[in-house]
Formats: C-alpha cells, sequence, structure tokens
C-alpha cells in the first residue's frame, strides 16, 4: 500500500483547495476558523465543524507540555 505524502490535499475533482478531513467540505484557501494536523508527514484539515466534534480527540494528543 503505497502512503500519500502530498501535505495539501486536492479538492475533489482536481481543482486545488483544501478539503476537510472529516466530511470532505472543500475550501479555496484555509478558513481561519479550521485546524489542521501533521500525521506521519501528512497535513489533514478539519473544518470547524468537525473540529468542534471531535475536540476531546484532538485536545487528548496534545503533550502534558500544553497544558
Amino acid at each position: 500500500m503505497e502512503h500519500d505524502t502530498n501535505p495539501h490535499p486536492e479538492r475533489p475533482g482536481g481543482d486545488d483547495g483544501i478539503v476537510c478531513a472529516g466530511c470532505g467540505k472543500a475550501a479555496e484557501e484555509m478558513p481561519v476558523t479550521w485546524t489542521f494536523s501533521v500525521e506521519k508527514g501528512v497535513r489533514h484539515h478539519l473544518c470547524d465543524d468537525c473540529a468542534r466534534a471531535n475536540i476531546r480527540a484532538i485536545e487528548g494528543r496534545l503533550d502534558s507540555q500544553w497544558w
């Protein structure tokens, strides 16, 4: 299985843009309310709705130095 190392996922259909890894919502540019994580060198964006719905999981991955 090949690992996708593209740090900026493309919008479905080939147009450049940012796509939410949770729901697939697309944006032309990174909205200030979105967040992202880097997992195994790949950037994953989350829209504000998906980030809000998964905030406990996101906070649970932070090192204790951030608390």
